[in-house]
């Protein structure tokens, strides 16, 4: 039953601001608001002015800076935009979302964070190779991930996940999660490369055969 009520319980708000910040006033004021209808249980509010090491210790450029639950969102946030994160924070859904716009943003380096402290972001990430119409920025984001994980277990864990894209109805998404196994360095993937040899589309049939060339076939 304590379980039950910990997972449903709202998430937690850290904020830091800067006295002559321009935005941190209205984004102080969302935040205020949200803990008082209880969507979020608890706000903590930090002025760097008067605690700099802070802002060093969290890594942290630019005020107003906001987590709410493992979200970090910097700059000018609307109070329906914070209410979104807050709300969707604990879903896979919410984190997929996040991690969306955080590429979106070009924010590499949030997500890589997150995958750092929770392997098992890297399970959103690669869903959001389904949408093949995805942003570039989001497109190029993944692709970034998936080479800084270039032949290491976490990437290796993933090619049954990578496996079933290559059989999408996009050609697009089809070539992205074949050069992705390649990656991967292990012939684990070949199975699932293999096949795309004789895919349709030109395209994907000259990925796979370079993926397959890359993993010494």
């Amino acid at each position: 039953m304590t379980e039950e009520k910990n997972n449903n319980q709202a998430p937690e708000a850290l904020m830091l601001l800067g006295t002559h910040c321009a935005h941190c006033p209205s984004v102080l004021n969302s935040l205020t608001e949200l803990v008082k209808q209880g969507v979020l249980s608890k706000l903590e509010v930090i002025n760097l002015e008067q605690r700099p090491e802070v802002a060093q210790q969290l890594g942290v450029r630019s005020v107003p800076w906001v987590r709410i639950g493992p979200f970090e969102l910097t700059g000018n946030r609307s109070s329906a935009e914070l209410r979104q994160w807050a709300q969707t924070s604990a879903s896979a859904d919410g984190i997929r979302g996040y991690i969306e716009a955080m590429l979106a943003e070009g924010e590499m380096d949030r997500v890589l964070a997150m995958i750092a402290k929770d392997s098992r972001i890297m399970t959103r990430v690669i869903e959001l190779l389904e949408d093949a119409d995805a942003k570039i920025n989001v497109r190029l984001g993944i692709g970034v991930i998936m080479e800084e994980y270039e032949g290491q277990p976490l990437l290796q864990d993933a090619i049954p996940q990578l496996g079933e894209l290559t059989r999408h109805a996009d050609p697009r998404v089809r070539g992205d999660a074949c050069h992705y196994l390649a990656l991967s360095h292990s012939r684990r993937a070949e199975p699932f490369i293999r096949p795309l040899l004789q895919d349709a589309n030109p395209d994907v049939r000259e990925v796979a055969e370079e993926s397959l060339q890359s993993l010494g076939d």
